[in-house]
């Protein structure tokens, strides 16, 4: 089945940055795209990031455009996501998902904080 086990988020101060991990396992990765969504406290699921297959196509939310960076290792069944820049808002528990729009299967997610 499918898995998926996010690593790497922590307390970062605002400007700071932190590098997300989640490795799969459970399908034939190189053959998805994938994504990265998140989820404040109080609201609802917030779409991040999608990166396609072979990792040439990435888009990006407005509120994390030119700050996150989303990339795949397709060895290594793992895909990134380099957050820099950032801010009290983009506190979080982040998912990656399999497929598009990080509405499909999640893992448990990693807690990202971002405090002075």
């Amino acid at each position: 089945q499918v898995q998926l086990v996010e690593s790497g988020g922590g307390l970062a101060q605002p400007g700071g940055s932190l590098r997300l991990s989640c490795s799969a396992s459970g399908f034939t990765f190189s053959s998805y795209s994938m994504s990265w969504a998140r989820q404040a406290p109080g609201k609802g699921l917030e779409w991040v990031s999608n990166i396609h297959p072979d990792g040439s196509i990435t888009a990006y939310a407005d509120s994390v455009k030119g700050r996150f960076t989303i990339s795949r290792d397709n060895a290594k069944n793992t895909v990134y996501l380099q957050m820099n820049s950032l801010k009290p808002e983009d506190t979080a528990l982040y998912y990656c998902a399999k497929g598009l729009g990080g509405g499909g299967d999640r893992g448990q997610g990693t807690q990202v904080t971002v405090s002075s």
